[in-house]
This record gives structure tokens, C-alpha cells and sequence, in this order.
């Protein structure tokens, strides 16, 4: 996928190069490897088999971790608010004629770089088709809609020379500023020890560093206009103007891993991924019967309801209690819901964490997020402009208020849908005091500014469906992005597996989800971090891996996120 400023230096892989993966550059540890090992993960004593374990969050982080732990021969038992899935949202759509499409209200694109999420893509037999990303190969033609001038496109040489002026300046800027092909090459290499040591000059040099700081401080965008056209048109996904204030460490950690190239959706729905794995039955399962699955461990096939207090009690338990009032008594719980519900609503112990942990709980910055999809009658966005040949509309990016549309079909003669706009932080604000009919009203009339001979309105065939992430009551936010001087505490969350490093009182409630890990708003963070929860679960009740297949705590000392620090 090529995006309208390409990420970093212009890709020339050759065939022999290994491809790059999501490994590092914090904690340079290959889950993947570990998930494909014919030994497992890991192993608990028999005396432990059935030993019921609290799973809060039903989120694909929670789901991966149960599914894992059921395997081991525990019984997990998962708590979920609303539906399994988390932000894996697919929704369909009201309207005779718009049965069987659905709409991505949270993930939507992966990249291939998300190696260990893609093992559990495969292991429920899902499909993925390329995304249709500005200026990507799957995407028919582009329109960058800046300033009231639009530009049509179908590759970036389309487009004028600023925009390769602009794609050019990133390029020097990561190269001079980042070490990018030095680190690209280690890691797709998997050198260890070349990845640490870069990463660690960075981290020391850099935590302090917002994303517009480091562009500022590069010679390459010494231009304002250079800037502003790289905020609104950005790489890989869109503009990237809402990720100004953040570190530049957490883009860093994105390009590196190409998270943001290449994308594919999952056919038929992301939240199928979840859903497959709490109704799946392992065909390698310990202590449980053939045939058992999350969904059978549970009563009537549901998870249990949301979680309402966490406390703890004598012997270093977690007590919780639901939703519909019932107490259970775990000596282990793994939670992966947002770590703002540990704050409001969920009434908590201050003797769950350590103080060092909470704070960096309650200094989590997440980001906001919209979206709004219709149904459409056809993709007619295909048609070709009888003056110009061109298609009659695009994939857009703008700086009005729709920002990024996206234009997805399943073939020409079938209908399909429109994402009329996705927004970050202070753009999905905007959009947060109006219903979806007002939301859609205000979006046509954007587009109808920059396609006023294209007609929407008659191809739609059913009530549009709108997601404002900050206003969802058990998120609110889409998902973390640390802000400068924010690594300590990001390492303090995603190191919190490794427990033998705490007090004895401390222990036993174990943190994950992708805002744990080093890579917020990916799935593969999610997936990670519920593996490194897997393995102290394991290790709390005296389990161990295979000696052939380490997991992440067993080589954690190597490879351990770099320490900065405190005084």
C-alpha cells in the first residue's frame, strides 16, 4: 500500500528479505514463534486443573486470554459489559435491501506486521481482502480535498510536486532523526541486541519529544506549509495532525512496523474473530473434555455481566462482584477492559495495584474517535465522468469536516457502503452533540462541496450507524496514546506480568489489552499483552513453559523494555 506521504524511506524490499513484524522495538520478543512452537505455551500442575480464573473484559485481548488458559486446563470465567468483541465492532444496518452489510464501528485494517493476531485470524479460518487506504492498490483513485482545491489521484506521482516535496521531508526526517533503515533492517532480522541498542538512545532522547517537536526539529520540515499539508494528508492512513501532540515515540513504534502500510479487513467482520474464539473448540485441550469451549464453560453460553467492584480479600484473593450482584473469590484474574474503568466505574481497593501502577493508570491519555457508514444501492462510485473520465468520487481525504471517507463494495452490481467520515480526537469532538441523521446531513453537504455533480443521497437505502468512542460509557476513548514523558508509565503497565517483582500482596490480578501494551489501537498489542497475562497466570500457579518454547517472562531479563530513570 502506498499512501499519500509513503511511510518513511520508499520500500525496496527484495525477495530474500525477511518481512517486518511487530516484534519490538520495545520488547523484542517473537510471540509469533511462541504461538507456532508444537509445544505449547505452557503447562499448570494437575492439581491446579479447573481452577477458575477471573477474565474482565471480553475484548479480544480477553477472549485470546481465556481461549489460551482454558487450553492449559483452567476454567476461565469472562466478565463483558456489553459484547464480546470490545472495539472488534461489526454492526449491520435497518433497511429492506440493506441486509448482510456491515460496518467496522471500532478495528477495521491490520496490517500484515501483526503476526500473532494473524495466527488467530487463521486458527478460525478468516479471510482478509487488501483495505481500500488513500492511494493504496486497492483503491481505485484518491481525492486530497485541501484548502477548497481538490486533486485526483491514482498514484502519488498524480498529485503535485508539494506532496512529493512532503513525502520526501518525512523521509529525511525519520532517516536523520530516527535511525529508520538501521532499525527496519534489525528488525526485520530479528538482531536483538541492534534493536536495543537503538531503541535505547531513543527512548532516552526522544520521551521528552512531541510528533510535532521532532518535525520541527528536522531541517527536512523546516516549512509550515510542509507541515500543516503532512498533518492533513499524513501517511499511510490519512492525516495524522490529531497525533501532533503525542510522543513521537508512539509513531516511531508505528513505522518501524509498518503498522500503518499494507492494510486488510477482515471479510465479513472483524468482531467474527472473538465470537469464532469463544465458541471454538481446541483440538489440543487439558483437564476439559473434547468439545469444550468458552462458550460451554459458561451458563447458558453468555459471559458473565459487567463488572461492578474488585477488592481484595484474605490470602491475597480477588473478590469481584457483577452487575446482577454475585461475589466470586478468584486467586487470579486477568483484567483487559480500558484502564479508566479501574477509575470510575469500577468501584476498586487502592490495594490492587501498587501506587506506581495507579498513577500510571490514571495518567493514561486516550484519544477520541468517530465514524459514520450508510448503505448504498451500488458502488457508484465507480461511474466514470463522461467529460473527464475519471471516477465520478474517490476515496477522500479533506480538511473539512468529513476528513477521511472510505469507500467499501463487494463487487459492482451488489450494494455496498460508505464511511462519510472517520475523525480523531478534536474532529470526533465536533461531531459528538449530533445525532446520526445530523451527523450524515452535515457529511453530504461536505462532500457535496467537493463532488457537486455526485448525488449520494439518492444511492442510500438504509438509516446510517455512527460510533462516538469517548461517549461510549465503558471506553470513553478509542484507545491510549501516551503523551510525552509518559514512557515510565507505560512500562510500568506493560511490565506489570512479570510479578515476582512485587510485593507478594500485590500480585495476582494481571493487566492487559492493547492500551497495556507498547502498540495502543493495534489488535497485535492486544493479542500480545493477553500472552504475556497467559504466562503469569501459569507462572502465579506454579506452571511453566517448555523448555524448547520460552515465554516472554521466562527471557524477559534479555530482553526487558529499556529503564529510564526517576530521580
Amino acid at each position: 500500500m502506498t499512501s499519500m506521504v509513503p511511510n518513511a524511506v520508499e520500500h525496496t524490499d527484495e525477495p530474500q528479505q525477511p518481512p517486518i513484524t511487530m516484534f519490538g522495538p520495545d520488547f523484542p520478543y517473537a510471540y509469533d514463534d511462541f504461538l507456532a512452537h508444537p509445544a505449547g505455551l505452557g503447562q499448570i500442575p494437575a492439581t491446579e486443573h479447573g481452577t477458575e480464573v477471573a477474565v474482565i473484559g471480553g475484548g479480544l485481548s480477553g477472549i485470546v486470554a481465556a481461549y489460551e488458559l482454558m487450553k492449559m486446563g483452567l476454567k476461565p470465567v469472562v466478565y463483558e459489559a456489553d459484547r464480546i468483541g470490545g472495539r472488534l465492532r461489526t454492526v449491520g444496518f435497518d433497511g429492506a435491501g440493506a441486509e448482510g452489510l456491515t460496518a467496522e464501528m471500532g478495528a477495521m485494517r491490520f496490517p500484515p506486521s501483526s503476526t500473532a493476531l494473524q495466527h488467530y485470524i487463521d486458527l478460525v479460518g478468516l479471510e482478509t481482502s487488501p483495505f481500500p487506504n488513500p492511494l493504496a492498490e486497492a483503491t481505485p483513485s484518491t481525492v486530497v480535498d485541501l484548502k477548497g482545491e481538490s486533486h485526483y489521484a491514482e498514484t502519488i506521482d498524480d498529485l503535485p510536486q508539494v506532496y512529493r516535496d512532503v513525502a520526501e521531508a518525512w523521509n529525511k526526517c525519520l532517516e536523520e532523526g530516527a535511525d529508520f533503515s538501521d532499525m527496519n533492517r534489525a528488525m526485520r532480522e530479528r538482531d536483538v541486541p541492534r534493536i536495543r541498542e537503538i531503541w535505547a538512545k531513543l527512548v532516552e532522547k526522544l520521551d521528552n519529544q512531541t510528533f510535532y517537536g521532532f518535525l520541527c526539529d528536522s531541517e527536512a520540515f523546516r516549512s509550515f506549509r510542509h507541515r500543516e499539508i503532512f498533518g492533513q494528508v499524513g501517511f499511510g492512513t490519512g492525516g495524522w495532525d490529531t497525533d501532533f501532540p503525542n510522543s513521537i515515540l508512539e509513531i516511531l513504534r508505528v513505522v518501524y512496523t509498518e503498522a500503518d502500510d499494507h492494510h486488510r479487513g477482515i471479510v465479513g467482520g472483524s468482531q467474527q474473530l472473538p465470537v469464532r474464539l469463544w465458541e471454538r473448540e481446541p483440538e489440543k485441550i487439558v483437564h476439559w473434555a473434547y468439545g469444550t469451549s468458552l462458550a460451554s464453560l459458561h451458563e447458558g453460553g453468555e459471559p458473565r455481566p459487567a463488572v461492578t467492584r474488585l477488592h481484595r480479600t484474605a490470602g491475597h484473593r480477588i473478590t469481584v462482584t457483577d452487575a446482577k450482584g454475585d461475589i466470586r473469590t478468584y486467586r487470579a484474574a486477568i483484567f483487559t477492559a480500558q484502564s479508566w474503568m479501574l477509575l470510575s466505574k469500577i468501584d476498586c481497593d487502592d490495594s490492587l495495584f501498587p501506587i506506581d501502577h495507579w498513577t500510571a493508570i490514571e495518567r493514561t491519555h486516550y484519544m477520541e474517535s468517530s465514524k459514520l457508514f450508510v448503505p448504498v444501492d451500488r458502488p457508484f462510485w465507480l461511474d466514470k465522468d463522461e467529460r473527464t473520465g475519471r471516477d465520478v468520487m474517490s476515496m477522500t481525504l479533506t480538511d473539512r469536516m468529513t476528513r477521511g471517507t472510505y469507500l467499501l463494495d463487494d463487487g459492482p452490481d451488489r450494494p455496498a457502503v460508505i464511511c462519510l467520515s472517520y475523525t480523531w480526537c478534536d474532529d470526533s469532538l465536533k461531531w459528538l452533540p449530533l445525532s446520526a441523521n445530523e451527523r450524515m446531513e452535515v457529511m453530504l453537504k461536505s462532500l457535496g462541496e467537493i463532488y457537486p455533480d455526485v448525488d449520494i443521497r439518492k444511492h442510500v437505502i438504509g438509516n446510517p450507524v455512527t460510533v462516538s468512542w469517548e461517549n461510549e460509557p465503558y471506553f470513553m476513548g478509542a484507545f491510549k496514546a501516551n503523551l510525552p514523558g509518559h514512557y515510565r508509565y507505560q512500562r510500568r503497565l506493560f511490565t506489570h506480568f512479570m510479578q515476582d517483582r512485587l510485593p507478594e500482596e500485590k500480585r495476582g490480578i494481571f493487566l492487559a489489552g492493547d492500551d497495556i501494551s507498547w502498540t495502543a489501537g493495534w489488535a497485535e498489542g492486544a493479542v500480545q499483552t493477553a500472552l504475556n497475562a497467559v504466562w503469569g497466570v501459569m507462572h502465579h500457579f506454579g506452571g511453566a513453559t517448555d523448555a524448547a518454547n520460552p515465554g516472554p517472562g521466562d527471557v524477559y531479563d534479555e530482553i526487558a523494555p529499556v529503564e529510564l530513570p526517576e530521580d
